[in-house]
């Protein structure tokens, strides 16, 4: 499987979507500071992922996702998670 994910900085509260095909893995390393785009930013709050079957699918929904429109409707539809987190849309 490939997964596709996003992670809440609690730091900043800025998001960061990213793809990987082992998802607990890459959640570890980004939060032990591993991951270059994202080691200023801990710690981070794994909120939503999608598996795919294939790479190339996956690297394709990522790259989507990071889209502008996109983006503010996952926010949409992730909006309870945020309140939650006391995330503020931007």
């Amino acid at each position: 499987m490939y997964y596709v994910y996003m992670l809440l900085s609690k730091r900043d509260g800025q998001l960061y979507i990213g793809s990987t095909p082992d998802l607990k893995k890459r959640v570890e390393k980004h939060n032990r500071g591993f991951v270059l785009s994202t080691k200023n930013r801990l710690p981070l709050v794994l909120i939503y992922y999608e598996a795919y079957l294939l790479s190339h699918d996956a690297k394709h929904r990522e790259k989507f996702l990071k889209g502008g429109k996109v983006r503010t409707e996952l926010k949409i539809q992730l909006k309870s998670c945020f309140e939650k987190m006391n995330y503020r849309f931007r």
